[in-house]
């Protein structure tokens, strides 16, 4: 059995009977499920309005792990880019070496490490003193791993605003039969979960989010589907941006689910859409 992607456990926590030990102490986990075909890369940019201590912004998850950016309960802010090994189970020392997550890349500036308690993987954090308010850039590819076929490599790219430049902040590997990426997905989740958490509104912003197909065909993501885990407070909200050219996930604190209900797909108007020229792959 394979560990389970974070997206597949919220999808089933959102069927699955409310969990009232949540109510209360924590904010609801609310995210964005994209419509798009299986591809070789996934681009997506995130923007926080609204931040608070123990936050995960994640903004390019996909079938085998997922990438964005926290706000430590320290207040300390970071990014982080996880890929999950291919066995089921919690505990990250009981994987075996030879099935667990390797690293192939790994830029100086990024410390790496094993994680468990959601499944279990490998790990990375760049320390990053992110802005509310400002755009981040994220990028995740997908390969054969060069050394083992049944291996797949899944590099994750940070666009640094103040350079304008990109940074290969590490590459992963893993054991998986899905050799592409997919159910791709952005959240919004409170980790700190001390009763005080649920009383901050955490808001982000999703948008120009673009797939390379597994023909080298890049391809404009146009739907999401609004989804939370099994929290049952509604002070949660998902909808398009005033422009109507990205979406925007809410929860906590004095939010009104007013503007789309949830497991409802939300469409964005027909456009044109430039995808960006400078991406670190064709």
């Amino acid at each position: 059995m394979r560990a389970i992607s974070t997206f597949t456990l919220l999808l089933v926590a959102t069927l699955a009977p409310t969990d009232e030990k949540l109510k209360g102490v924590a904010c609801r986990s609310v995210h964005l499920g994209y419509t798009a075909e299986a591809g070789t890369a996934f681009y997506v940019e995130a923007t926080v309005t609204k931040s608070a201590d123990g936050t995960y912004f994640c903004a390019a998850g996909f079938n085998s792990g997922y990438f964005g950016i926290q706000e430590l309960a320290s207040g300390k802010k970071v990014v982080i880019f996880s890929v999950w090994d291919p066995t089921a189970g919690n505990d990250p020392k009981s994987v075996p070496e030879e099935k667990r997550v390797r690293q192939l890349h790994k830029d100086d500036a990024v410390r790496v490490g094993r994680f468990g308690g959601e499944g279990t993987g490998g790990q990375s954090f760049f320390d990053y003193d992110w802005k509310t308010g400002e755009t981040y850039r994220f990028l995740v590819t997908a390969e054969p791993d060069p050394k083992d076929d049944s291996w797949v490599a899944f590099a994750g790219y940070f666009y640094l605003p103040e350079k304008k430049a990109w940074k290969h902040l590490v590459t992963f590997s893993t054991v998986t039969t899905k050799k592409t990426l997919g159910g791709y997905y952005s959240f919004v989740e409170d980790f700190r979960r001390n009763k005080v958490s649920a009383t901050k509104v955490r808001t982000a912003e999703y948008g120009n989010p673009w797939v390379r197909t597994a023909k080298g065909e890049w391809k404009a993501v146009t739907e999401a589907r609004f989804t939370a885990d099994s929290n049952p407070v509604t002070n949660i909200d998902a909808g398009l941006t005033e422009k109507k050219d990205r979406w925007f996930l809410t929860t906590g604190g004095d939010t009104e689910n007013k503007t789309t209900k949830l497991k409802e797909k939300i469409p964005q108007p027909d456009g044109k859409r430039e995808r960006p020229t400078d991406l670190p792959v064709k």
